[in-house]
């Protein structure tokens, strides 16, 4: 079992999981983002379907700013993955979008009416609107 500090709880051990549990820690420790403003397994409803995003991250005025999509580390990360973190930013509006298998991650930022790839993560500091 792992221990999520974000849920509270324990949750079971899946490759998924391990690459959620270890990129909270990527934006706790690197990113720097306060533990109580992200949130895992966030429930979105996009149409008549039910989502769950990996993991959302909130901006000082309590609005998404990021959302993450983990996939086991053997998935690869291709337009599919992306276009399923694109959909929860329907639902969310956000500023920024990452997805991770472990092994590689992609982080992208929204510029005027689409996203740009980053090469680097900002701070949570750097990304408040």
């Amino acid at each position: 079992m792992y221990w999520d500090p974000l849920r509270r709880k324990e949750v079971a051990e899946t490759p998924e999981e391990e690459v959620r549990q270890w990129f909270i820690t990527v934006l706790r420790d690197g990113m720097k983002v306060p533990e109580h403003m992200m949130m895992s397994e966030v429930s979105l409803k996009f149409g008549e379907k039910p989502w769950r995003a990996d993991i959302v991250v909130y901006g000082r005025d309590g609005q998404p700013l990021l959302v993450v999509e983990c996939k086991r580390p053997e998935v690869p990360l291709d337009q599919k993955v992306v276009d399923q973190a694109l959909r929860y930013n329907n639902v969310l509006n956000v500023k920024y979008i990452v997805v991770t298998n472990g092994p590689k991650t992609f982080m992208f930022e929204r510029k005027g009416d689409g996203f740009s790839f980053l090469e680097k993560a900002p701070l949570w500091e750097e990304m408040m609107p």
